[in-house]
């Protein structure tokens, strides 16, 4: 066990039982909240993929890119 854990394990122990709840439960919600690197992973190469057919669709060139970002910083 790392010094990490044995601190955290050590700081819940001194906890009130109720307070104990509340810390796993905040753990379990960390848990679920952490993006999985692959659906991340994922979700770019479609959005990705769905730009390029996007600029494939409607003939966007790198010059109308550069013509939009500089009308936009004007």
């Amino acid at each position: 066990m790392t010094t990490f854990e044995e601190t955290l394990l050590r700081e819940i122990a001194t906890l009130p039982e109720s307070r104990q709840a509340d810390v796993l439960a905040f753990v379990r919600f960390l848990k679920i909240s952490l993006p999985n690197e692959e659906k991340v992973r994922d979700d770019f190469k479609d959005a990705l993929e769905d730009a390029r057919a996007t600029v494939k669709e409607f003939n966007i060139t790198q010059e109308d890119i550069d013509a939009e970002i500089r009308a936009v910083r004007a």
